[in-house]
């Protein structure tokens, strides 16, 4: 993770991948090739990111488009400024709750070895003392976790919601005047192909905004913003936002196949009951290679609500299934995993009077069930 003083480059920003996009999305709206170089040519025009020249963009176009380019270019590094920040700041903020918790824990354990040492009367009255202790450790990760998502939710919201909202708004009266336009001119072949052109590309900016609003509304709901703590809750509904969000992370090439039978709503905390799918999902697309699938089934059975998650992972041994809902354990490399997923979503489905199931057998994949009674 960079500092926050670091000097980003054009390839921090952007990827190479995303940078060839937008120069070819610039190429369509403007109807001349782009080229981003790291020299002026003498005609290129720079662009620039917290006062710093990140490169320079070449075009054959008159100076007041081609400079408009530029902002607009501008304006998307601004905004990846913005989220590689937020980033940072989610990620520090996770890594100092991580560290204060194994801290309390390192207490916890010289605590426990202490009263061990006392009289035989006492042992009781410490293991169930250490018992409270780290449920309440549990419970502030959790709650630490889930503030910094809301905050990070609220921020994205905030910002990309006014914007997209007069994105939408000017997208829709450019194709009303295009419409206007298209009535008033002749109708030969080459004004035909332009303005069907023209309107795909509005369409596809206006597909773009709609992804956007409801990236954030997944966000909103993944963290619980405008709703009561305690709510009916649509469990098809959680599901759908918690895959959204997983795949968000995998750049939408993650394959999630749904099959979301009819559910009763259920009352319980949205938020948290997120955060346990979340938990499972994110378990089960680290467990992937290069291929395979995740299946989600939801269905009610015996007036049981059940989702099942399956994967096509690697599989866990014996040992480690026996093991998986201790606190702290995992079995990823050091900083890869806090080993507490599992351990905070089974919390979250026995506090709603449920509970989680998990089969699974070395090198073919496992099957996480979430049980939580309708009534």
């Amino acid at each position: 993770m960079r500092n926050y003083d670091d000097d980003y480059t054009l390839d921090d920003l952007l990827s190479p991948a995303h940078q060839a996009r937008l120069l070819e999305l610039l190429g369509k709206l403007s109807g001349a090739p782009f080229l981003l170089s790291e020299n002026n040519d003498g005609t290129s025009e720079p662009i620039e990111f917290s006062l710093d020249t990140l490169g320079w963009l070449q075009a054959e176009l008159p100076t007041e488009q081609h400079q408009a380019a530029v902002r607009l270019y501008e304006l998307v590094l601004f905004y990846a400024g913005k989220y590689r920040l937020a980033a940072n700041l989610h990620h520090d903020t996770t890594e100092a709750s991580y560290l204060e918790l194994q801290q309390k824990h390192a207490a916890v354990q010289a605590s426990e070895e202490k009263y061990r040492q006392l009289a035989q009367r006492l042992t009781q009255q410490v293991e169930e003392q250490v018992r409270v202790i780290k449920k309440a450790q549990q419970e502030l990760y959790e709650s630490a976790r889930l503030r910094a998502v809301g905050q990070l939710a609220a921020g994205i919201a905030h910002e990309i919601n006014t914007p997209i909202g007069f994105i939408s708004s000017n997208l829709r009266v450019a194709n009303d005047y295009l419409d206007e336009l298209e009535a008033s001119l002749p109708h030969n072949h080459e004004a035909v192909m332009l303005f069907e052109d023209f309107h795909a590309l509005l369409d596809e900016s206006s597909s773009g905004t709609k992804r956007i609003a409801r990236i954030v509304s997944d966000l909103k709901t993944f963290s619980n913003i405008d709703q009561a703590d305690f709510a009916a809750c649509n469990i098809n509904a959680l599901i759908t936002t918690a895959c959204r969000l997983v795949q968000a992370e995998h750049h939408q090439v993650l394959p999630i196949n749904l099959d979301l039978g009819e559910l009763p709503e259920i009352p319980g905390y949205p938020a948290k009951l997120s955060q346990s799918l979340y938990n499972v999902l994110d378990n089960a697309t680290k467990s992937l290679d290069t291929e395979g699938h995740i299946r989600v089934v939801s269905r009610v059975k015996d007036n049981i609500l059940e989702v099942l998650i399956e994967d096509e992972g690697c599989g866990m041994s014996e040992d480690v299934l026996a093991r998986v809902f201790e606190p702290f354990f995992t079995t990823r490399d050091v900083g890869a995993g806090s080993g507490l997923g599992l351990s905070v979503a089974r919390d979250i489905v026995v506090a709603h009077r449920g509970e989680i199931r998990i089969k699974s057998r070395l090198g073919e994949g496992t099957c996480v069930a979430l049980r939580i009674p309708v009534n």
